[in-house]
């Protein structure tokens, strides 16, 4: 070993806690900081450093968490944005279509137990996006029974699919 390797191992040795610290403050993480840590004496290593250059292993050190944060950040970036084709491609796969056009299927049925108005005054809001006025209006009632059919549609909905998500 060179005389320039031995003051860098003693630098590193006498700074390696404080580096630590540094780097776990910054990536938040305390194996990934004890890799970074490592990782920058071995940057350095290389490269002609004593005793008199602790600002350049510091320097170092706060770099090369910063960059793992960036590289993180682009990690996560890609990974989001194949989560949401992946996901894309399975709303779209034969078999999530079916069970979907059976679900809905099944909710039509059940739909039917219901009153003709109330039926229809919650396919008017849902499917065609009717507001409770202008269902009104087109079914000749007042707004309040339109809300109190459509409070009843949706309460026979939500136990429909609790008794669904039970069984």
């Amino acid at each position: 070993m060179s005389v320039r390797t031995l003051d860098l191992a003693a630098l590193y040795s006498s700074e390696r806690g404080r580096l630590h610290r540094l780097i776990k403050r910054i990536v938040g993480n305390r194996t990934i900081a004890e890799d970074l840590t490592q990782d920058t004496y071995i940057k350095l290593h290389a490269h002609p450093v004593g005793a008199a250059d602790r600002g350049l292993l510091f320097r170092t050190a706060q770099n090369l968490a910063l960059d793992h944060l960036r590289g993180q950040r682009v990690r996560d970036g890609y990974a989001r944005a194949a989560q949401i084709e992946q996901d894309a491609v399975d709303e779209h796969a034969p078999e999530h279509v079916l069970a979907m056009r059976e679900e809905l299927e099944a909710l039509l049925a059940a739909l039917a137990t219901l009153p003709k108005r109330t039926q229809q005054i919650f396919l008017l809001s849902k499917l065609d996006g009717m507001s409770h006025p202008q269902i009104a209006k087109a079914l000749g009632i007042s707004v309040s029974t339109v809300e109190k059919d459509m409070v009843r549609a949706i309460s026979f909905c939500r136990t429909w699919q609790r008794n669904r998500d039970t069984e």
